[in-house]
This record gives C-alpha cells, structure tokens and sequence, in this order.
C-alpha cells in the first residue's frame, strides 16, 4: 500500500535544500538562491516545480550524469548599456538568472528599460520568481526560456520546441502582484511527473502521439518524449480550429528570444543528448527584461490603474454555477495564505526521493513522516 500524503513544514525542507545543494558542490549562497526558488514555488502552491524537481532536474543532473555543473562561471560576453548577454557555462540555472534579472533591473534604473539574454543555462524554476524580482523594484518584468523539446507546431506530431514560458509581472495596489505563470503548451512535464507519481492518467487531448493520436498514460508519455515519440500540444489545442497557432506563435517566440540575440542552442540541439546518445549539457537560454515604471508614470497611479482593471475582470459577470472569477497570481497568494503554517505536501515518491538523496549524502536529517 502506498504511503499517504504527508504535509512538511517549509523551513524543514528549505534547510534541508540548501544542505543538499551544497553538498553536490554549489556554493553556500547559490545553494541558499536555488533552495529560495523551489521553496518559492510550493509556497506558491506551484508543486510541479518546488520539491518535485528536486531529484530529476538538479540532484541527478548534477551527481548522476554530470551535465549540469554546481559552480560554473557567470561571465557577461556583451554589455551594451540597456543590454547585456550572459554565458553561464552550464550552471545552476536558478543562479544564472537571478543575476540576469539584477543586471536587466540595474540597467532599467539607468536607462528606463534593461534586457538581459543568456545562453548555456539550465532549468531555472519557476519563471515567475525572475519578473517578480522586478515587481520588488517597482518595474514590470518579463521573462522567456526555451527548454528540451516537447511540444510539436499545429499539423504536427514531432516534439520540436519546449514549454517555452512567457511570463510578465506587473505590480498593483493589491495584496498580490499580477504575474501569468505559465508554458506556452497546455500542459508540461512537471505535471505529467506529477500524474505519474499520483497514478492517474493526464486528460485526453493535451498529448499526441507519432500516429496523431491522443495520449493519456503519464509513464508512456514521459518515456516516449525522450524517445521522440510524442509531444505536448500548445495553448489551443490541436488544430487551427482552436486556436492551437496562436500558442504555437507564442511558443516560437521564446523560442527565437531564448536563442537568436544570445546565439544559443535551439530545438532539437536542447534534447540533451550528443549524435551517439550520450547525456550532455541542455545548453538552454533565458532571456529577462525590466521596465522602470517611473519613466512612464507615478509607480502609484500605475498600480492604481492596474488594480482598477483586475478588481474590473473580478467583478464581471459569472458563468452560473461558478462563485468566483480569478486574476493571474491570486491563486498563488490564495494558496500561500492557506498552506503557510501547514507547509508542503509530499506524496509517497517524493518521500522515497528525500530519503534517498539524504542517504547518499548522509546528510544528518530526519523526517516526520518516517515516525508514522
């Protein structure tokens, strides 16, 4: 029988992080970044990219098959006032862009506008944690990231680009920031690891198959991705009909920015695999923009005017049955004020997981849910 689901305390698994990250060679105050991003994320009820993502995308990427490096270098190949690219050599993709954002919200304070692109990165996280840094500073921040390949153009089935993200942040008058948080595909893989993990399969039609057909079992679809066999549909669907195209736009778009200015790797050159089918390095690229408000208007009336339109979409007509209309980043704060003193939950895998990467590193931890 399967273990339940146990709730862990945020501080816990933060320290728990940072100790863990340090001790496959990231630095003391890289590992407290990395650790800050995916906390951030369950925090924010975002599980496919908090703790989830610890094993596969960091841990083992960087003990087991050494294509992600824990202290790489951060050099800046160009800087040209409002803009800059980065080189970050294959290191951990948190650091890279938190500095990234730095350097584009520095040049904003100066100029009005900074952009930052950077190329030989790794998973970042969450997108959202890098345009929120500029909302901190009274900005608007933007952010792209290309990713290994899975989701395949309208009238096709080959996983070309990845789930691509497009996040803008915007600061209001409210308790809580705007901030769209999402792939550019319907679905993406954290939460296909999710669904396999749960034992449930994924809703029919966010998957497609080499035949055109639709894919629903998490396990198959997670092996055959790597295998080329399938692929994720973008925002809208399959067809035209839909709308797919529009998502299918918008997916090349960070595409283009996450590859063309910094001259880095795209489409299938990011699958992580050499020409014999050995593991390298993702080679993926970000990029980060910062806009000063200031140099527009009061930051005050900005936050006013955008409060004014998201209080305007809540309080619009509902479809019956439903008791509430939402703004990007609200369930997020919803989900931080009812889970803030419960903490995160881990299901019976994620324990495993835990347990696991403890051991190897004899890390002097222990879990409440290993006293049950």
């Amino acid at each position: 029988m399967a273990e339940p689901t146990v709730w862990i305390p945020f501080d816990l698994l933060e320290n728990f992080m940072v100790d863990l990250f340090k001790g496959v060679g990231v630095p003391d105050d890289d590992a407290r970044v990395c650790a800050d991003v995916l906390i951030t994320a369950d925090k924010r009820g975002i599980y496919s990219h908090g703790i989830g993502r610890l094993k596969p995308i960091y841990y083992d990427r960087i003990l087991k098959n050494g294509i992600q490096f824990p202290d790489a270098e951060f050099e800046v190949v160009r800087d040209c006032k409002a803009t800059a690219v980065v080189d970050g050599h294959h290191g951990m993709g948190m650091v890279i862009a938190k500095r990234s954002m730095e350097m584009a919200i520095e040049k904003a304070r100066i100029h009005g506008l900074g952009m930052v692109t950077v190329r030989n990165s790794t998973h970042y996280g969450y997108a959202a944690h890098y345009p929120l840094m500029a909302v901190e500073a009274d900005m608007i921040g933007i952010t792209g990231t290309n990713a290994r390949p899975s989701i395949a153009p309208t009238h096709g089935i080959e996983n070309m680009m990845g789930t691509n993200p497009l996040v803008f942040a915007f600061p209001t008058d409210e308790e809580f920031p705007f901030t769209n948080d999402y792939a550019t595909s319907i679905i993406q893989r954290g939460k296909i690891e999710a669904f396999a993990r749960q034992g449930v399969n994924c809703p029919a039609g966010l998957v497609v198959n080499s035949d055109g057909e639709t894919e629903t079992d998490p396990n198959s679809i997670l092996e055959k991705l790597l295998q080329g066999k399938c692929a994720f549909t973008p925002i809208g669907g399959l067809g035209e009909e839909t709308g797919g195209y529009k998502g299918y736009g918008f997916t090349t778009v960070v595409e283009i920015l996450s590859a063309a200015l910094q001259q880095g790797a795209f489409l299938k050159r990011l699958n992580g695999r050499d020409e014999q089918g050995n593991p390298i390095p993702y080679a993926l690229g970000h990029f980060f923009m910062a806009i000063d408000i200031e140099c527009f208007t009061d930051p005050a009336s900005f936050k006013k005017t955008t409060g004014d339109i998201l209080r305007g979409l809540r309080a619009s007509a509902k479809v019956p049955g439903q008791d509430r209309i939402y703004t990007c980043g609200e369930k997020e704060y919803l989900a931080w004020q009812k889970y803030k003193d419960k903490g995160v939950p881990l299901d019976s895998v994620l324990q495993r997981q835990l347990c696991e990467m403890r051991d190897e590193l004899k890390l002097p931890y222990s879990f409440p849910f290993e006293d049950a």
